[in-house]
């Protein structure tokens, strides 16, 4: 409960109205991190909220992002994911598995300031983002074990 609380004052100090369904969304996003697609928050909450619609997830996961309290992630040109994570870190892909791993290091804040350098002076950069595709430790064991 006291999580909830926490969602509900992270909401209101962004200036958004909390709702029982905005408060789902984002508690699923905060602790899901899988950075689900429109789909998976849809399908995951629909069991509990039955009036909840994928049009109304799409809009809040949007609302959320312009707020700043999630980001969009486009690790694949088809679809669209959520990530909480808000800390400079790149994102790690397995070709294997599929799944999304968060990397962190001192390195990145540097890194990304570096790629904005090397932007040409006229040029402004909103957002960085960042994505390695490869194979994730789980699954080179168990390709390695075969």
């Amino acid at each position: 409960m006291e999580q909830d609380s926490g969602y509900l004052h992270e909401l209101q100090a962004k200036g958004i109205r909390p709702s029982q369904q905005r408060l789902a969304i984002y508690a699923y996003v905060k602790q899901h991190r899988t950075h689900p697609t429109t789909d998976a928050v849809y399908t995951a909450l629909s069991p509990d909220y039955p009036t909840l619609s994928r049009t109304t997830v799409y809009n809040t996961l949007h609302l959320f992002c312009e707020r700043g309290l999630i980001q969009k992630v486009c690790i694949e040109d088809e679809e669209i994911r959520y990530d909480a994570e808000l800390r400079e870190h790149i994102h790690f892909k397995c070709s294997c598995c599929g799944e999304i791993f968060d990397i962190f290091s001192e390195k990145i804040p540097a890194m990304f300031r570096d790629c904005r350098e090397l932007l040409p002076p006229a040029f402004r950069a909103a957002r960085q983002e960042m994505t390695v595709w490869g194979t994730c430790p789980q699954c080179r064991s168990r390709t390695e074990a075969e």
